[in-house]
């Protein structure tokens, strides 16, 4: 009798001895401030990992991993160049958020980056880094200031070709010079706008008197504003076969030539 009872006494023990559970089946707190189809996906998990604590003590007792999507979704509340309907929280902007851009030399490097991919319907020739108030400051060009400047000429605006964006240098390669605005993610440089019947206004071919030239010339003077710093052909040898834009401003106002 006596060796019945030890037995009895033996395996309603057991559960006791077993391994602890490497991590704690209670989900951790999650933030209270996600928005709400975030807070659905967030209760389906934890009833799931809550039906996971009650089953045989057979199966695994390990926490589910938790769905990517959600902790996404979490970040983009928390990251404000994800904020809103789109890149840097203007739905004309397509592209991607990246990490910040450490610089090689002091001066150089990007916060708040992104990588531009496209501006509405118009695309750039190859993704653009820059930090997001140059992204906003040439979305609203492009849809302004470009649209208007080249009208219904070929059927309007299709795209741009991006000579230049982020480069860690100084201004024209020159040694010795400040950091270039390209260093700063402040800078896009714009050599040829692309229309939607194939043609083009090509800086260095176009440049001139021509009717390209004239638009071209319209191109140059709508970005003067929106972009502190516009130079382009006749400004110096280095501007000759495109137009810099960035987005430094100066207490004397946006320098244009």
């Amino acid at each position: 009798m006596r060796f019945v009872t030890s037995l009895v006494f033996v395996v309603l023990a057991l559960p006791a001895w077993a391994e602890a559970p490497e991590t704690s089946l209670v989900p951790p707190q999650r933030p209270v401030d996600l928005p709400v189809d975030s807070k659905a996906e967030l209760k389906a998990g934890q009833d799931l990992l809550l039906s996971v604590s009650t089953m045989s003590p057979h199966r695994s007792s390990r926490p589910l991993t938790r769905p990517e999507g959600l902790l996404r979704k979490a970040m983009a509340q928390r990251d404000p160049s994800r904020r809103g309907n789109g890149l840097c929280g203007d739905p004309a902007l397509v592209g991607e958020v990246i990490p910040d851009v450490p610089g090689r030399i002091p001066g150089c490097g990007i916060t708040d980056a992104v990588e531009v991919r496209a501006v509405g319907g118009v695309t750039l020739s190859q993704a653009a880094k820059m930090n997001c108030h140059t992204a906003r400051v040439l979305s609203g060009w492009v849809r302004g200031g470009l649209s208007q400047a080249v009208g219904r000429m070929g059927g309007g605006v299709a795209g741009l070709k991006v000579a230049a964006h982020y480069a860690c240098r100084t201004r024209n390669h020159q040694r010795g010079a400040p950091i270039s605005e390209h260093g700063k993610g402040n800078a896009i440089d714009i050599s040829e706008v692309r229309l939607q019947n194939g043609d083009t206004l090509n800086v260095l071919r176009d440049w001139g008197g021509s009717k390209k030239g004239q638009a071209l010339r319209k191109v140059r003077d709508s970005a003067c504003g929106p972009f502190g710093t516009v130079l382009g052909p006749g400004s110096d040898g280095f501007h000759r076969d495109h137009f810099h834009f960035d987005s430094a401003r100066y207490r004397s106002g946006a320098v244009c030539r």
